[in-house]
C-alpha cells in the first residue's frame, strides 16, 4: 500500500469478536512459560491482561503478535484459524503491537517513524526514489486523526517527551489499518499528566472501533480504561470478568489467588 492509497478499514460493529485464543501453550526447553493462554478481543472494547511477573502475559502477547509461535492451542482472527511464524503475518491480519521500547528511531522525524519499514517509493535498491511528500502528508493526517500532540511531523523523536513518543507509536500502530492494537505497559515510564493523555488516546481508539489489548500492572488504570480483564497466573488464564463492578481488591485477589474478605457494615451514626 502506498502513502496515497493508505486507508483505514471500516470499523467492525461494536462487540464483534475480532480474536479468540484458546488453550495456547509455549515452552522454552524444559520451561513451560504458557500452559493455557485464553483471550478474547472485541471491537470497540479495551481488554486488559493482568498478572504477576512470570504469569505468562508477555509470552501470550508474543504468541498473538507473531514474536513467538505457540506450541499448541488455537488462535482465531475473525473466522480464520491462524498460526503466526513472524510479526509480518500478524500485521497482515490487522494485529499491531506497541512494546515498551516503542521501536522508534530517535534520530528520525515523526513522519519517518510512522513509515518505518513501510516506506513508499519507486524502484529498488540504492536507486529507489521515496515519495517523501506523500508520506509526510499522510503522516500528518494519521497524527491529526488521533489528535496526537506533537510540534510537527517534521520533529525528531529525540526531542519529544515520553508521552509524545508513546503517542507516535500508538498512531503508527492504529494508522496502518490494524483492527487490533496490543499495548504492553504503555504508561509504565510516564508521569501522571502524560499517562492521562495516553489513556485518552486509548479511549479514542476504542471509540473508533478498534479492539485494544492492554497489558498493565496498574490496576487503577485497568479499571479506568478497560472493559474486560483476563487474569493470568503461573502460565494460565485463570479468570475473565468485566471491569464494571470490579474493584482493585478484587483484581489483587484474582492475581494472587487470595480471597477478598467482605467489608464490615458501616457503624450506625
Amino acid at each position: 500500500m502506498t502513502a496515497t492509497q493508505h486507508e483505514t478499514p471500516t470499523a467492525a460493529p461494536e462487540g464483534e469478536l475480532l480474536l479468540r485464543a484458546s488453550g495456547l501453550t509455549k515452552s522454552y526447553g524444559q520451561v513451560q512459560a504458557l500452559r493455557q493462554g485464553d483471550l478474547e478481543v472485541r471491537a470497540g472494547r479495551v481488554t486488559a491482561i493482568i498478572g504477576d511477573n512470570g504469569a505468562g502475559k508477555s509470552t501470550l502477547v508474543g504468541c498473538l503478535s507473531g514474536m513467538h509461535r505457540s506450541d499448541g492451542g488455537e488462535l482465531r482472527v475473525g473466522d480464520e484459524q491462524v498460526s503466526f511464524t513472524g510479526p509480518q503475518q500478524a500485521r497482515a491480519v490487522g494485529i499491531e503491537t506497541v512494546y515498551q521500547d516503542l521501536a522508534l528511531v530517535d534520530t528520525l522525524r515523526v513522519w519517518q517513524n510512522l513509515y518505518l519499514g513501510r516506506e513508499d517509493g519507486v524502484g529498488r535498491g540504492p536507486l529507489r526514489w521515496l515519495r517523501r511528500g506523500a508520506m509526510r502528508a499522510e503522516a500528518a493526517r494519521m497524527v491529526g486523526a488521533l489528535a496526537v500532540n506533537v510540534p510537527s511531523v517534521d520533529a525528531r523523536v529525540n526531542g519529544l517527551s515520553g508521552g509524545q513518543r508513546q503517542a507516535v507509536a500508538l498512531a503508527r500502530a492504529a494508522g496502518w489499518g490494524s483492527r487490533i492494537v496490543i499495548l504492553d505497559e504503555p504508561t509504565a515510564a510516564l508521569g501522571v499528566q502524560e499517562t492521562a493523555k495516553v489513556e485518552e488516546m486509548i479511549l479514542r481508539l476504542r471509540s473508533q472501533g478498534l479492539g485494544l489489548v492492554l497489558v498493565s500492572h496498574n490496576f487503577d488504570q485497568v479499571l479506568r480504561v478497560a472493559d474486560d480483564v483476563f487474569v493470568m497466573r503461573s502460565g494460565r488464564t485463570v479468570a475473565h470478568r468485566a471491569t464494571a463492578g470490579t474493584t482493585g481488591p478484587d483484581l489483587v485477589a484474582l492475581v494472587t489467588g487470595a480471597t477478598v474478605e467482605p467489608r464490615p457494615p458501616a457503624p450506625d451514626a
